[in-house]
């Protein structure tokens, strides 16, 4: 093994886990992420709780209770969703304690289906973030147009949020514009900014999959040899839109009043295609004061063989430019790339909700009490 995550850790790069069941709460393995790999964080998704929740290790006693208690599904999906992020927060919050709330958190989700939904989005966040009752939690809020306001009132009450499903450069800059929006707000209500934080979690390896596939379409050497570009060629684009905004006149004011600066997240780092590298989107996304969240085989798989040789994002704003300008010369959209990617993230995760709702609703009924 070598201790790349060590080096990663040391670059700035807060290493945070990209999943969460039960079972890794209760045998211990959060925990000795934690302790053993420099993890210092956790991210969910619906995905990953239809995923662990599905599988059924450690829920029966409490879907159970919630059975006997003839609660809806919707509250049952809730009542075990947050008992697992409070718990993992919990384990956390001693990383949190260390690092003044920068890390030590765990991201849960408003119901995807309110993605287009202002106000339910915000009723959502207040009461996951009540209900969680966990000071290093963040509200996980999508980057749709909709979901824009909401941040900014979010963070205007004070409550941490991270902004998911982030694709297309224009669209991140309107999330940063949000967060400095809603600090402003929560400036002008008298609160502390110091406890309020932020991360904007920009999505990758579904950014070369995607074009990969049209690249492929196209057939040509000119296409074949733009293959893998892109999703690194946008994330760092957006570090170059991340340095601007936190240099900018705006932020020095916020600054100012200690408001912390919103993070960029590397999110969908686990390599879809096994012609790359499986560590591409670590190794090649290295630079301070970023999140990188990991399925635990890019977690394992950059521990075991990363090659962490420092910054990997600074120097590279032409060449990345360069590099989207090819593709789109090619006839590639990028806006219909990123739209796209969007509306299938925010598919995917209603999906995976309501499959989850479908699973909990059979057995709620299955451990249902006979009456009597």
């Amino acid at each position: 093994m070598t201790d790349a995550l060590k080096r990663l850790s040391d670059e700035g790069v807060a290493i945070w886990l990209d999943d969460l069941s039960r079972k890794r709460i209760t045998s211990g393995n959060l925990a000795e992420l934690i302790d053993q790999q420099h993890v210092v964080g956790v991210t969910t998704n619906p995905s990953i709780f239809q995923k662990a929740i599905s599988h059924g290790d450690g829920y029966e006693q409490q879907l159970t209770d919630l059975a006997t208690r003839k609660v809806t599904v919707d509250e049952a999906i809730r009542m075990i969703t947050t008992a697992d992020v409070r718990d993992a927060a919990d384990i956390l919050r001693p990383v949190f304690d260390a690092t003044g709330g920068q890390d030590g958190r765990v991201s849960i989700e408003v119901d995807p289906r309110l993605a287009h939904h202002t106000h339910a989005t915000i009723a959502e966040a207040k009461q996951l973030a009540w209900l969680v009752d966990r000071p290093n939690t963040l509200i996980k809020i999508p980057a749709t147009k909709a979901g824009l306001p909401a941040i900014t009132e979010v963070i205007g009450k004070g409550i941490s949020v991270n902004v998911t499903l982030i694709f297309s450069l224009e669209r991140y800059r309107e999330v940063m514009n949000a967060y400095l929006a809603g600090l402003e707000k929560a400036q002008a209500a008298g609160l502390d900014l110091s406890r309020i934080h932020s991360v904007a979690s920009f999505f990758v390896s579904r950014v070369d999959s995607e074009i990969d596939k049209r690249l492929d379409a196209i057939g040509t050497d000119e296409a074949k040899a733009l293959k893998g570009k892109a999703a690194l060629a946008n994330a760092r684009l957006a570090y170059q839109a991340y340095e601007e905004v936190f240099s900018s006149d705006r932020w020095a004011a916020l600054d100012k009043a200690q408001a912390n600066k919103q993070r960029p997240l590397w999110a969908s780092t686990g390599v879809k295609d096994p012609a790359y590298k499986d560590t591409l989107y670590v190794v090649d996304l290295v630079a301070p004061g970023t999140v990188n969240t990991m399925p635990e085989a890019t977690l394992e798989a950059t521990a075991d063989h990363g090659q962490v040789t420092g910054n990997t994002v600074a120097g590279t704003y032409e060449q990345a430019r360069a590099e989207l300008d090819a593709v789109a010369k090619l006839g590639i959209s990028y806006d219909d790339v990123v739209q796209l990617l969007e509306d299938e993230g925010v598919e995917k995760f209603e999906a995976s909700w309501i499959d989850l709702l479908n699973s909990t609703e059979a057995e709620l009924k299955r451990l249902a009490p006979s009456e009597g």
